[in-house]
């Protein structure tokens, strides 16, 4: 099962564009940001982050899952 928290940290890479601004989000710092995403690919079992020095994007799977996950986020609150 997906962790909606490690979702949520996705979604928000997706949109704010660096660890470092969804850290600063969050009051987190960048490195428990990436230790989650990385818990995330392990999760999936899939690489969703492309890693180039200190740059990340997103792979397609993660695009896709970051949208999706959002979807399930918003629903789930709604839900509640």
């Amino acid at each position: 099962m997906l962790n909606p928290w490690r979702l949520r940290l996705l979604g928000l890479l997706d949109s704010l564009g660096t660890v470092r601004a969804v850290a600063e989000a969050l009051h987190l710092s960048p490195s428990t940001v990436s230790q989650q995403l990385s818990v995330l690919e392990g999760e999936t079992r899939s690489r969703l982050l492309e890693r180039t020095g200190r740059q990340v994007r997103l792979t397609r799977t993660g695009a896709v899952l970051a949208r999706r996950g959002r979807e399930i986020l918003n629903r789930m609150d709604e839900a509640m």
